[in-house]
């Protein structure tokens, strides 16, 4: 908890002057986020395997008297103070990183909770930005928790995880799945999260590796998720869907098994979908062996599905690109590695590996060395802490 108070310390100072005033603010923090195997499941009714890490987001807050929010970020200090009133809550391209803030108290408002007042925030990450560790969905969640926190409301996690989607998807405009805000919501320290996105049931699955660690690897390379082809692989599966659902009664891709899938993908029109439908088919399996193997302690096995799972979103999904197979292709070359793979979205973003302790430190070494050749600039690494979810501090 050390460097929480720290951080959470120097930022009442931060607030007090930011804000010109000598009241303390009550401090929230949600995380970042991995995700060990099942990508781009969530939103195909699939599994996936995420954990909350010890990267994220600090929301400070004071309520007020009046209207007015104020809300200012420490990692856009140029942005200076942006103003807006609780009646007026409307998307606007110029506020930049406060529309997801704005969302949240826009949809906590229209779920009927009771803001009359405004509110003073600061905000303060840090999650590298563009790394693909869901710093959005974690600023969703830190302002949840801090709605909750400072106007008292009646509401539980899940719903404010259902809330955070919803902004993302109806008033930011990207078609995510629920993952992110899962995973954020209800992170809990040392453990990953098996998640059905159908029907969100999950299960808490204890991660602590005692000779190994998980070493994110990030590409550096930003990636914009709504403009990218996000929307459009999560299209091209619905089309696949809606080719299956001719003959099969499924809501779902995430409903078939690879055996089902295989007898029936010659359904899927284009030959491009049937690709992206395989992938999200058999990722889910993937997922579901990947929780035996860790629980059988039969990490190996684990490391294995991982780099299929890579393999899988650069031949059939196609979101990987130079950048993460360049550094995935050479963290399965080294020594002490049991797996590796992009993470998140893809397009850029971060890879993970489960590397050896005592090795990890030629690994980045030589990693870094072959991505600098291929690319031309450095990789940036850090060892994943598995910490708690969004809460206040």
């Amino acid at each position: 908890m050390g460097g929480y108070m720290n951080t959470a310390a120097a930022l009442s100072n931060d607030f007090r002057s930011i804000f010109k005033t000598e009241k303390t603010p009550r401090t929230f923090f949600a995380p970042g986020r991995i995700n060990l195997i099942g990508e781009h499941t969530d939103y195909n009714g699939g599994h996936v395997f995420p954990a909350s890490i010890s990267f994220g987001t600090y929301a400070l807050g004071v309520k007020r008297d009046d209207q007015m929010i104020r809300f200012y970020s420490k990692n856009f200090p140029d942005k200076g103070i942006i103003e807006c009133s609780l009646s007026d809550l409307a998307f606007d391209q110029s506020d930049g990183w406060a529309n997801y803030p704005k969302g949240m108290f826009l949809l906590m408002k229209a779920a009927r909770h009771q803001i009359v007042h405004g509110a003073d925030i600061l905000y303060y990450g840090n999650i590298p930005h563009g790394a693909g560790l869901s710093s959005s969905a974690s600023i969703e969640l830190a302002t949840g928790v801090l709605l909750k926190g400072l106007y008292d409301l009646q509401t539980d996690t899940i719903s404010m995880v259902k809330l955070g989607q919803k902004v993302e998807n109806e008033y930011i405009g990207v078609g995510s799945g629920i993952m992110d805000q899962f995973a954020i919501g209800m992170g809990k320290k040392d453990h990953a999260i098996l998640l059905d996105c159908r029907t969100l049931d999950y299960t808490y699955a204890p991660f602590v590796l005692k000779e190994h660690d998980v070493i994110i690897i990030n590409t550096n390379k930003q990636r914009t998720l709504a403009g990218s082809k996000y929307n459009e692989r999560r299209a091209q599966c619905e089309e696949a869907l809606r080719d299956l659902q001719k003959e099969l009664s499924i809501a779902s891709l995430g409903e078939l098994t690879a055996e089902a899938f295989e007898a029936h993908q010659h359904l899927i029109r284009s030959e491009i979908n049937q690709k992206r439908a395989k992938h999200a088919v058999y990722e889910n399996a993937r997922t579901l062996k990947a929780l035996k193997k860790l629980r059988g302690g039969d990490l190996a096995g684990f490391g294995k599905l991982m780099n299929e799972s890579h393999v899988s979103l650069r031949d059939d999904y196609e979101v990987t690109g130079l950048e993460l197979d360049t550094i995935v292709q050479a963290a399965w070359e080294q020594d002490g590695v049991l797996g590796a793979r992009m993470t998140g979205a893809g397009f850029g973003g971060c890879a993970i590996a489960i590397v050896e302790k005592d090795r990890t430190d030629s690994f980045k070494e030589r990693v870094n060395a072959v991505y600098r050749e291929t690319v031309g600039y450095d990789a940036a690494f850090y060892t994943a802490a598995i910490g708690d979810g969004a809460k206040e501090i």
